[in-house]
């Protein structure tokens, strides 16, 4: 039976969630490139944005020349936030003593002290490296002799401007349980369910390629196909006379590429916060030109990817604050549940894509304990996640570094949705290694 068989201890759920300096998972995470920010919300000289990544206060700026930097959040003098620092000429200065520093953390002013001191020459404020590609502000916060030379090659990364949406928001709840939900084919055909999904004629008649055919085979044929960058995974069911395929793709150390426009890529990472708050990035790509003001206005109506939000700041339970977009549909309003809805348009009676998601996996509570599990069969590409990024980790802490990290061009892939009369994965993906504009394999 899977689900006694593979079932965390409460040991390894600990391992696995745990991301804070020090941490088996949060050194794993260290070696890799991180999405931190959305590139727009850094304007030059313009307002500093405050955020937490793997439980490190941070605070990210835009230099006058247009350098992004991202520094520890407070001034190295007497700790005062540098959040509300003046962001002028190449530097972030703090207004309490005048303390300046560039965006490699270099004290480049220290107006409070004698010249001859030199005391600045002394001084440096933490700071991370940074890149800035595909409309995503990166960091890197490991250790700088394996600092891979490149971010991850996903196609969107490489599109030429404009092809690219990227948008980032709060979700409060670990990583992981996020991370998990995007694999988890199966929920698609009850937690996103509409009333007309079960009036299978209407629904084919529609349009048999859309998410909600998934409704009309609740249980899936599913397969896994270990590959260097984590998984492919394939949830088959039958429509008619052929199958319908979802073909998911999971990459080290929390990324999707999730079946959706034909002509395009989309996907998410779950960026932790600290243990119990998550950075959610939904990337979309169109691969045959750039997106209209209008296609860009629909998609930040909400519905699917991104939620309906709200910029501004977050207080996290320790009472530091972190700029970001917030969900409008939330915990403290019961995600705007509406009951009739339930009874008479979907199954859960909540709107949105991401808010149906966020409902369930934020309602587990900050950390889930995985040791309380009943897994089936149903699972494989949550437990397939969690073995290869348990392995990863302990691996490193016995001194054996990623080497994934090193390959960014593994990440040039696609995920697939379609009609085929291919009933085996590895056929399916054979057949599209040459048809697409991106490898598969």
């Amino acid at each position: 039976m899977i689900g006694a068989q593979r079932m965390l201890s409460r040991e390894d759920n600990e391992l696995l969630t745990k991301v804070g300096p020090g941490t088996p998972m949060g050194e794993l995470f260290r070696r890799f490139w991180l999405p931190a920010l959305v590139s727009s919300e850094l304007e030059a000289d313009g307002a500093p944005v405050r955020t937490r990544l793997l439980g490190e206060d941070l605070v990210a700026f835009r230099d006058s020349t247009g350098r992004a930097g991202i520094l520890g959040a407070r001034c190295p003098h007497r700790l005062a936030p540098l959040f509300l620092g003046r962001n002028e000429e190449c530097g972030l200065r703090c207004i309490y003593h005048g303390w300046k520093f560039d965006v490699d953390g270099a004290c480049v002013d220290m107006p409070n002290e004698p010249p001859s001191r030199q005391f600045k020459d002394r001084i440096h404020q933490l700071s991370y490296p940074t890149a800035e590609a595909g409309g995503v502000v990166w960091i890197y916060m490991g250790p700088p002799a394996e600092r891979p030379a490149s971010v991850p090659q996903f196609e969107w990364v490489k599109a030429p401007e404009g092809h690219t949406y990227v948008a980032r928001w709060l979700q409060a709840s670990n990583w992981c349980q996020g991370m998990e939900g995007e694999v988890d084919t199966s929920h698609i055909s009850f937690l996103h369910s509409q009333e007309e999904d079960y009036n299978p004629d209407a629904l084919v008649a529609q349009n048999p390629s859309l998410l909600v055919d998934a409704a009309l085979d609740g249980a899936p044929k599913l397969t896994l196909l270990e590959k260097p960058y984590g998984f492919t995974y394939g949830a088959r069911r039958t429509l008619s006379d052929q199958y319908y395929w979802r073909v998911t793709r999971w990459l080290f150390p929390f990324y999707s590429l999730i079946p959706g426009p034909a002509d395009g890529v989309a996907g998410r990472a779950w960026v932790p916060i600290d243990d119990h708050h998550t950075w959610t990035f939904h990337y979309q790509c169109r691969a045959d030109r750039p997106f209209t003001t209008e296609e860009v206005a629909r998609i930040e109506e909400g519905g699917i990817f991104p939620p309906r939000t709200e910029y501004g700041s977050y207080r996290l339970p320790d009472g530091y604050r972190v700029d970001g977009r917030i969900p409008t549909a939330n915990d403290g309003n019961d995600y705007l549940i509406d009951r009739e809805m339930q009874k008479n348009v979907n199954f859960t009676g909540i709107w949105g894509i991401n808010e149906q998601d966020r409902s369930v996996q934020e309602g587990m509570g900050p950390i889930v304990d995985r040791s309380q599990e009943h897994l089936g069969t149903a699972d494989i590409a949550a437990i397939a996640a969690r073995r290869l990024l348990l392995n990863l980790a302990k691996r490193l802490a016995a001194g054996e570094s990623p080497s994934v990290p090193h390959q960014p061009e593994l990440y040039h892939l696609r995920a697939i949705e379609t009609l085929s009369q291919s009933d085996g994965l590895a056929e399916l993906l054979n057949q599209y290694e040459a048809t697409l504009g991106a490898a598969v394999m």
